[in-house]
């Protein structure tokens, strides 16, 4: 069916499902205007949704305090907090999910880890603790732009994170747990299955015909990778927002024909 292919389905049962930093915005940037307002435009034609990584206050400062309005969907921390038409819809908490034991365990680890590595410049909020997972920074999440850039230069030599989470992986093997490369300073321990897939849970209800899924991360350790390759979605890895807008445009909106 052409009309369906070219998105053009009146009851709007598609989805376009995007991931958030690299894929909407630069990391941890706002969402560039232009952007922003394709969005609005594709919403016309299909669903659109976004699954972060992100608490949803890092998330709502990137794409606007009303993104639960802009988007039909929005899933922060891999879907564990879960919002649809405006509205949330869930939330579940990793305490709940590996107990508080483990958790202790896990915390108490990478501090005495985290203890031993030696940087130019250490900042604070080493351990975030959200509801589906804890983020592990090295550097310290509360370090400025230039430390960002700073500590992801050592890390490409050193390979702080790489190392640690392989730390992780063996002192926890067996526990149920699962680790991301995460961004430039930090990383991500959830329990396993709380990767983006997640979402998808509450989505096969939704009664969609076809879920696209764009992420910038989708090799493996990336933390776009599990759903990119979950066979209830159609992935496209993008590059950048550009590349975002320019895959949805040729997706949706007939492109001219090209020259012969």
């Amino acid at each position: 069916n052409m009309e369906k292919l070219n998105g053009f389905s009146p009851d709007r049962n598609i989805l376009c499902l995007f991931d958030v930093d690299g894929t909407l915005t630069p990391p941890r940037e706002k969402i560039d205007q232009q952007l922003d307002e394709f969005l609005q435009t594709l919403r016309g034609k299909v669903k659109i949704g976004i699954v972060g990584g992100s608490d949803y206050s890092k998330i709502a400062e990137q794409l606007g305090d009303n993104v639960i309005h802009k988007f039909d969907y929005v899933f922060a921390e891999n879907g564990t907090v879960q919002y649809k038409d405006g509205k949330l819809v869930s939330k579940h908490a990793i305490q709940n999910q590996i107990g508080e034991e483990l958790l202790q365990d896990l915390i108490n680890f990478c501090l005495s880890y985290m203890g031993l590595i030696k940087l130019p410049k250490k900042r604070g909020t080493f351990i975030e603790f959200r509801n589906g997972m804890l983020n592990i920074s090295p550097i310290g999440r509360n370090c400025t732009k230039e430390e960002r850039m700073e500590f992801s230069e050592i890390d490409k030599r050193e390979k702080i994170k790489e190392k640690f989470v392989a730390a992780l992986k063996e002192k926890f093997a067996g526990k149920g747990l699962q680790f991301t490369k995460g961004g430039l300073i930090s990383f991500d321990i959830f329990p396993e299955g709380w990767d983006k897939t997640l979402c998808l849970d509450l989505l096969e209800r939704e009664g969609l015909n076809t879920i696209y899924f764009f992420g910038n991360e989708t090799s493996d350790g990336g933390n776009d990778y599990e759903i990119f390759n979950d066979p209830r979605t159609i992935g496209f890895t993008v590059s950048s927002p550009n590349d975002t807008a320019r895959r949805c445009q040729e997706l949706f909106f007939s492109t001219p024909p090209r020259e012969c």
